[in-house]
């Protein structure tokens, strides 16, 4: 049953509150990396994160609390490294940038896969609509610039697009466990090229 306040408590403002919030979060993450969304509820991340159930419900009211400030956080990463690169890389073209914007999503995909599925399959589950609209909203905003940057046709939808087709082809590798991640690279590289005609 979903909580009414999916959200945390409040956000630390000191640094032993961020350390403590922090150790609390990263205790649900491995929770969820070896025993999957069912395995995780508010005693065992106390547990595991050697804090009191009160101290954890200072922060998080719930599970759910907890796998939205998680999904929070790392969709946050991934989307501040594509902002990132956008802005060092002015100068280059669209190829290029296109290739080390997937090579960092899938960089963050892979780098704890586990977590990056159970997130996904937690945030379905609760019905999280709205972080995930949200985030993708937010990412197809920097797409459609980079690409109105270099006069692509109908920016938007190709940018929807190509999102979509990223997502798509890296979540069911990582579902199928694959670990070539040179061999997805150039796969997911030659969809995106392909669809905008980038040859």
């Amino acid at each position: 049953m979903l909580s009414n306040s999916p959200n945390p408590r409040k956000k630390p403002s000191q640094s032993r509150s961020r350390v403590t919030f922090n150790i609390i979060l990263e205790a649900a993450a491995r929770i969820l990396e070896s025993g999957g969304f069912n395995e995780l509820n508010t005693n065992h991340v106390a547990e595991k994160a050697g804090v009191s159930i009160g101290s954890l419900y200072q922060y998080f009211p719930s599970k759910e609390a907890l796998i939205v400030e998680l999904l929070r956080q790392e969709r946050d990463q991934l989307s501040y490294a594509i902002k990132e690169i956008i802005q060092n890389n002015k100068n280059v073209d669209l190829k290029t940038i296109l290739n080390m914007i997937i090579k960092k999503s899938l960089d963050h995909q892979f780098n704890r896969p586990k977590l990056a599925l159970s997130l996904e399959y937690a945030s379905a589950f609760i019905g999280q609509d709205y972080e995930e609209m949200h985030f993708q909203h937010s990412l197809e905003e920097v797409m459609t610039d980079l690409l109105v940057q270099f006069q692509t046709p109908h920016s938007q939808k190709s940018a929807r697009d190509i999102i979509a087709l990223s997502k798509g082809m890296i979540n069911v590798a990582a579902i199928t466990g694959e670990t070539d991640l040179e061999n997805l690279q150039s796969r997911v590289k030659k969809a995106v090229y392909g669809y905008l005609g980038l040859f």
